[in-house]
C-alpha cells in the first residue's frame, strides 16, 4: 500500500519532472555581467539615447490606464501599420518584439522530425527556439565575405525542412542580403517551405526598396521587423510580423491574446 504523500517516511531527495529531450541542453542567451553599471549594452544593441520627449509622454498616458486590458491582438497598433506598408490588417500581427513572434512561427510551423534551416553565425535565438519546437537545425555556414550562402541554403532544403530563416542585416555581421539575391532565393524555395526574412535591424541600412511588396508574389514569407533597435523601444517590447493572410490566420490560433503592453 502506498505511503501519504505527508508520511516521513518519503525521501526528502526532490524528483521533478522530466522536460522534454533537448531541452536541458539547449544553449543560453548570452547576458552582460555588469548591466547595472553601464550606459548600455552593446553585445544586445541597446540604443544608448532615451526616447524622445513625446513618446515619453505617450507612456505616461497609457500607464494612467494601466488598469484596462489592452485590445485582444493589438489591433490598434497593427492597423496603423497596415496602412502605413499599405497591407491589409489581417496580414499583420504584433508581438513583444520580433523574437516572440519568431516563437510563434516556428512553434507552428516546425516540430520533432522536421529541419529549420539558416545561416551561421547569425542571431543566437535560432538554435534556442529551434531545439525548443524539436525540430533539428541545419546550420548553413556564411560565406567568405561574412554573408549568407543562400545558394548553400537553398541546396540544403529536403523533404523534411519546413522552415528558413534570412536575417537581413545579419546578426551580428551586419551583411545585407540584396533585393535580387532575395528574390532569386525566395524563386527556388518550394512553396511548401516558410521563408521568415529576419529584419530587425532594416531600419539602419537606409532602405530604397520595402520587401513588404513581395508578400503578394511569394505568400509564404513571413516578415518581421521591431521597434527595440533604430526606434530605441528596447523596454517595450513590441514588433510586428507581415504575411499572408493565410499564415497570419494559423497564427492568430496559436497566439495568447493579449501579445503587446497597454504602454507598448
Amino acid at each position: 500500500m502506498n505511503a501519504p504523500v505527508n508520511s516521513p517516511s518519503i525521501s526528502p531527495v526532490a524528483v521533478l519532472p522530466a522536460p522534454r529531450p533537448g531541452i536541458a541542453v539547449l544553449p543560453g542567451y548570452s547576458r552582460s555581467s555588469a548591466k547595472s553599471r553601464v550606459r548600455w549594452i552593446a553585445s544586445s544593441n541597446e540604443s544608448p539615447v532615451p526616447p524622445s520627449a513625446a513618446v515619453q509622454e505617450a507612456i505616461a498616458a497609457a500607464g494612467a490606464g494601466a488598469n484596462r486590458y489592452p485590445s485582444l491582438a493589438a489591433n490598434e497598433l497593427t492597423a496603423a501599420i497596415a496602412t502605413r506598408l499599405g497591407l491589409a490588417s489581417d496580414q499583420l500581427l504584433a508581438g513583444a518584439g520580433s523574437l516572440a513572434l519568431l516563437q510563434l512561427l516556428l512553434s507552428c510551423y516546425a516540430g520533432p522530425g522536421d529541419e529549420v534551416v539558416y545561416a551561421w553565425r547569425s542571431y543566437e535565438a535560432y538554435p534556442i527556439l529551434t531545439g525548443v519546437t524539436g525540430a533539428t537545425a541545419v546550420e548553413i555556414p556564411l560565406g567568405p565575405a561574412a554573408e549568407h550562402d543562400l545558394h548553400a541554403m537553398a541546396g540544403a532544403i529536403t523533404n523534411a525542412t519546413r522552415v528558413v530563416i534570412v536575417c537581413s542585416p545579419n546578426n551580428p555581421t551586419g551583411t545585407v542580403t540584396g533585393r535580387g539575391e532575395l528574390l532569386q532565393f525566395l524563386e527556388l524555395v518550394p512553396p511548401r517551405v516558410l521563408v521568415v526574412l529576419d529584419e530587425a535591424y532594416r531600419e539602419f541600412t537606409l532602405p530604397t526598396d520595402d520587401n513588404t511588396d513581395l508578400l503578394a508574389a511569394f505568400p509564404n514569407l513571413a516578415i518581421l521587423r521591431t521597434f527595440s533597435k533604430a526606434y530605441g523601444l528596447a523596454g517595450l517590447r513590441v514588433g510586428y510580423l507581415a504575411t499572408s493572410p493565410g499564415i497570419a490566420a494559423i497564427l492568430r490560433r496559436a497566439a495568447p491574446p493579449f501579445p503587446v503592453s497597454r504602454v507598448a
